[in-house]
């Protein structure tokens, strides 16, 4: 495939971001940060499995509590119960933290290797979409990032995956995929992720601005959709390192980019401050269970026999630029199921603007 064709419309929210004003973002306590993310197998020139992937994403301002949302403050009975959910939280009293809430929705796609056949091709993996939101709890400090998130979303013909498809690959004059009539069946899905991130090594300057942090991280998620326990680390090294918790892919948990404090050059009042790193990361994933491989939950669907272990890895760079993080990497995943031949390659963009 032609990338070429699709970097303008990619790059053009990053250079309108980048053309506003050089005004001073506003402190934590008031900034939201919003990010655009986008994956796709375009960026190594293929077209199946892990196919696309897109999510956009609101962390809200820091706050003391998660109690102090303002749609909280009216006194009725679902006020009381929300109160109720919200305070069991397991780091809900933690008075040295601060707390944001993000909002997210998004879409993933999945395809077999070949998109030309129509029929049911047994032995790769299922036509899926995935159509979701979320809101997700975020306790954290310069150093630790605790996240408990909550995805639901519809699984089928309802995650509108083939219409998605259809439309780009008709816009970019590709043939389209001729087996979506063998995807799962419609389902609604859903899953409860936790997720800790530790900053192990603090930024460590060691020549000027120039310097190096390492961000380890654990969870799992459970429910329908999923079922997994994960772990990894990320390496930054580079100029004025931003203070979030690094350049997540698209991930339960994976809304890492706003900034922790007045530090990130994100709130430079000049606006002439800047950052630039590179990265390089690496997860392991144990898998006992993957709707898009094990099938539909409720009903008999095509499936496949998953790997029980998955690791990707990570390498790519990031630029801040004023109140905009722009960050590209590209990704290794391992074998997914057992009849998979070789691992996949894809590009991660995401354009984040705090604000």
């Amino acid at each position: 495939m032609n990338t070429r064709l699709l970097l303008p419309w990619l790059l053009l929210p990053v250079l309108l971001c980048c053309a506003a004003p050089a005004s001073a973002a506003r402190p934590p306590s008031q900034s939201w940060t919003f990010t655009f993310r986008l994956e796709n197998d375009l960026f190594a020139n293929t077209d199946r499995f892990y196919t696309n992937g897109i999510k956009l994403s609101w962390i809200s301002p820091d706050m003391d509590w998660f109690r102090d949302l303002k749609w909280l403050q009216k006194k009725t009975e679902f006020r009381k119960w929300v109160i109720r959910i919200i305070d069991i939280l397991p780091f809900s009293s933690d008075a040295d933290m601060q707390r944001n809430i993000a909002l997210s929705a998004g879409q993933k796609m999945f395809t077999p290797s070949d998109i030309s056949r129509s029929d049911l091709i047994t032995s790769d993996r299922p036509y899926a979409g995935w159509l979701y939101g979320s809101v997700a709890f975020h306790n954290r400090n310069d150093r630790v990032l605790n996240t408990l998130e909550i995805q639901a979303g519809l699984i089928g013909d309802w995650s509108l995956a083939r219409e998605t498809q259809d439309f780009v690959h008709g816009l970019r004059g590709i043939d389209k995929a001729q087996g979506w009539d063998n995807q799962l069946n419609n389902e609604f899905a859903f899953a409860l992720i936790y997720d800790r991130k530790i900053r192990v090594i603090r930024r460590t300057d060691f020549s000027g601005q120039w310097g190096v942090d390492l961000i380890a991280y654990y969870g799992g998620a459970a429910g329908t959709v999923f079922v997994n326990g994960d772990a990894g680390a990320e390496l930054r090294l580079g100029w004025n390192l931003p203070t979030d918790f690094g350049t997540a892919l698209i991930r339960p948990a994976g809304d890492t980019n706003a900034p922790t404090d007045t530090m990130d050059p994100r709130y430079d009042p000049s606006g002439r401050r800047f950052s630039f790193h590179v990265f390089a990361a690496a997860t392991g994933r144990l898998v006992l269970r993957d709707i898009f491989l094990d099938g539909n939950t409720f009903s008999h669907s095509h499936s496949v026999d998953k790997e029980l272990l998955v690791g990707d890895f990570v390498i790519g760079a990031s630029l801040v630029y004023r109140k905009v993080k722009v960050s590209y990497a590209q990704v290794l995943r391992t074998r997914e199921f057992k009849a998979q031949k070789s691992g996949h390659n894809f590009g991660s963009i995401s354009i984040s603007y705090t604000y």
